[in-house]
């Protein structure tokens, strides 16, 4: 295996390489053989999911050769391995097939210098290389060999280099001796195998005390992140790096790295804090856009939050809340497609006008966020002058100097665009457009699950309030009054529901009652739970068999839901009422003369469980002037509070409200609710006077949507002319 890695990292042309194996009947990859990089930097990546958004798991999962041809084309399609290795380098990942079994994949790194695909040449190699190692996987495992390693991944020994001659070695040792400063050298994994005596004197160090440490540990000075971070860079891209350091008290020194197969060459000189830190001072200094330490900060702070968003309006104004100050910009505007047209689906620091006159445009036209959605591609522009040359038809009216337009990428696709603007002049160097493009990456990743929150959630919502009764009937002497709200945001939508039946001329039914769950599920078999209410009860059935003949619906259907459920039968005639329960709280009555009680009914199971469950029921007065309330656990529940206690509160509450308002009445429960953790529903129930005739209050439904602050209040009922 050694020898056939080697190989295809030398056929390749490659600088380093990865070998992963796939355990049989494992859904994960795991490093078993590195070369050309220390494993230090290698170890995040040990284990790979094949599910992971990682070139190997592609490549493995899919069968294929996975290419990312430099920083800009690692950040679209793999954020998070981009953030964590920002540096120029290409990375090519193929699977490993012996026969029909996948046994494994191997990893390719090349240098920042790559061009931007693959020869011909390079793929043959890639693929022959692969092939020899996924027979070698094979044989070992006819052999019954350990397919992983013990503990870590073996590494490959780097190449050694040629042995000077005597002579050599002497003019070498001048060479190094004439020139200006000092000298030294690193091995892969970053330790000094080698220091001149002017680069000690340069560092204040002892050469025996340097030889076989790690510079950053040896000279605590030397201790901060950019030092390490530019030592990695020069290893990963295999480019040239530069940096300046203070030695305390006030000298600096300048560091230019020279990296190649076997180590890294030093050269140190005096310096000052003006020196590039980007590049050797032969090549032109650029700047670098925020820190990596400032952009992994925001990264980490922007994912933790975006995994609390909920919906669409969450992750706008999170990504808002965390990019604009982390990156300087001033403007920010979220775009998706939306019926072959470019919608605006948040925005910040832009009049709301001007977006308007972009929303809804066609996704072909020569608009930068349609076209940065169509292609995937990234769109960067320093001057107002690059942008209209690169579409012509766009006028400057936002008063922005500079632009980046970024696409929102999602399993691989692109499902929108990020537009981030800046009012002063801005650079996008290379490292900053690939921290951008990352970060772009969660946005997408997060959009588009909220995307999905918000499609299920309105489908949910649109369905409970179908299954819901936009009005209730008029029932000729008696007063009825309804409130619905529906629970937290982040909650979807619930199963509660109530109903009025009218049964004759002097009867009629009520019922509240309660699903499990809160999705789709919950709100269709709430649909059919109140349909059965209502089938058994209007053909005279008594309130414990309406119960017991639905609880045995539901068993039927097996939903794996469970259902609370209150059924009131009211003799309008003689003012009694019966009740029956299937594990629902207690309803509450206010009798004429103020006096409260909580119906202590002997409650039945929930509707669900046994087929055969008997609901008892209990027969009370209800004379005119006395209210029945009923209501879900939503309105009594809060975490820490006993039951018990919570219902007393409630019937406190009931027993001062003016039962000639049961509108009031019910606007005082609900403001006195905890915050809803779950749905509540509110019916409050009084018989009229025999004199009145007709309905007392307006009975109102709240059907407030989850994802928004307020509820919406819908006319339901109201009196007969």
């Amino acid at each position: 295996m050694d020898s056939a890695m080697a190989a295809v990292v030398r056929a390749s042309g490659a600088f380093g390489a990865i070998l992963y194996v796939l355990p049989p009947g494992e859904d994960a990859v795991w490093q078993v053989l590195i070369a050309g990089v220390p494993q230090e930097m290698a170890a995040p990546w040990r284990r790979v999911g094949l599910k992971d958004p990682m070139p190997v798991a592609d490549a493995v999962r899919e069968r294929r050769l996975v290419w990312a041809g430099g920083r800009e084309e690692m950040a679209r399609q793999y954020p998070r391995l981009a953030l964590v290795l920002p540096y120029d380098f290409a990375l090519a990942a193929a699977p490993l097939v012996s026969g029909s079994d996948v046994r494994g994949g191997l990893v390719l790194l090349w240098s920042g210098n790559h061009p931007a695909r693959l020869s011909t040449g390079e793929q043959d190699a890639v693929r022959a290389g692969c092939r020899r190692l996924a027979e070698g996987l094979r044989q070992a495992a006819d052999r019954g060999e350990p397919v992983l390693p013990r503990d870590r991944p073996r590494t490959l020994p780097p190449p050694a280099p040629s042995v000077p001659s005597p002579v050599e070695a002497t003019a070498l040792s001048a060479f190094v001796d004439r020139l200006p400063g000092g000298s030294c050298a690193l091995d892969l994994n970053g330790h000094l195998t080698f220091v001149t005596p002017a680069a000690a004197e340069l560092l204040g160090a002892d050469r025996a005390a340097l030889v076989g440490a790690l510079p950053w540990e040896a000279l605590p000075w030397m201790d901060v992140p950019h030092v390490e971070d530019r030592y990695r860079a020069a290893l990963v891209s295999r480019r040239p790096q530069a940096f300046t350091v203070l030695r305390p008290p006030h000298m600096w020194l300048a560091f230019e790295l020279y990296p190649d197969a076997t180590g890294l060459s030093v050269r140190i000189t005096r310096g000052s804090p003006d020196a590039d830190a980007d590049a050797p001072p032969s090549r032109p200094a650029q700047p670098s856009g925020p820190s990596r330490a400032t952009v992994l900060y925001h990264l980490m702070h922007l994912a933790s939050t975006l995994t609390e968003a909920v919906g669409v309006r969450d992750v706008v104004e999170q990504t808002a809340d965390q990019l604009m100050p982390a990156l300087g910009a001033q403007g920010m505007v979220v775009m998706a497609p939306e019926d072959g047209h470019l919608k605006i689906v948040g925005q910040r620091g832009y009049r709301p006008e001007l977006l308007a006159r972009f929303d809804g445009a066609p996704l072909t036209s020569t608009v930068p966020g349609a076209d940065v959605m169509v292609t995937g591609v990234p769109g960067f522009w320093t001057t107002f002058d690059e942008l209209h040359g690169a579409y012509p038809a766009m006028t400057h009216e936002d008063g922005m100097a500079a632009w980046a337009v970024l696409p929102l990428i999602a399993s691989g696709r692109p499902i929108g665009s990020l537009l981030l603007a800046y009012r002063r002049p801005h650079v996008f160097p290379p490292g900053e457009r690939a921290a951008l493009t990352s970060l772009a990456g969660l946005v997408g990743q997060a959009l588009d699950r909220a995307r999905l929150y918000d499609a299920k959630h309105h489908l949910a919502h649109r369905l409970q309030s179908a299954l819901l009764p936009h009005t209730l009937p008029h029932v000729p002497g008696l007063s009825v009054c309804a409130r619905y709200l529906p629970a937290a945001r982040g909650l979807g939508i619930g199963g509660d529901f109530y109903d009025v039946i009218r049964l004759d001329e002097h009867t009629a039914a009520v019922t509240i009652g309660d699903v499990q769950g809160h999705n789709v599920d919950a709100a269709a078999l709430m649909g059919q739970v109140r349909t059965a209410v209502h089938a058994h009860a209007t053909v005279g059935s008594p309130p414990g068999d309406v119960l017991a003949r639905t609880n045995r619906v539901l068993t039927d259907l097996d939903p794996d839901l469970f259902t609370s459920c209150a059924y009131v039968h009211l003799d309008l005639a003689t003012h009694r009422a019966c009740v029956a329960l299937a594990g629902h709280p207690p309803p509450l009555v206010r009798h004429a003369d103020g006096r409260m009680e909580a119906l202590r009914v002997p409650p039945g199971l929930l509707l669900g469980i046994e087929p055969d469950t008997v609901y008892p029921s209990l027969e009370f007065p209800l004379p005119p002037g006395s209210v029945l309330a009923l209501y879900t656990d939503g309105l009594v529940e809060a975490p820490g509070v006993d039951l018990d206690d919570a219902i007393a509160a409630l019937a406190g509450l009931v027993e001062h409200g003016d039962p000639g308002d049961l509108d009031a009445m019910a606007d005082t429960l609900i403001r006195h609710a905890p915050t809803p953790g779950d749905d509540i529903a509110l019916l409050l129930i009084s018989p009229d006077a025999p004199e009145s005739g007709h309905s007392r209050g307006r009975p109102i439904v709240f059907t407030g949507k989850t994802d928004e602050s307020r509820s919406e209040r819908t006319g339901s009922g109201g009196e007969d002319p």
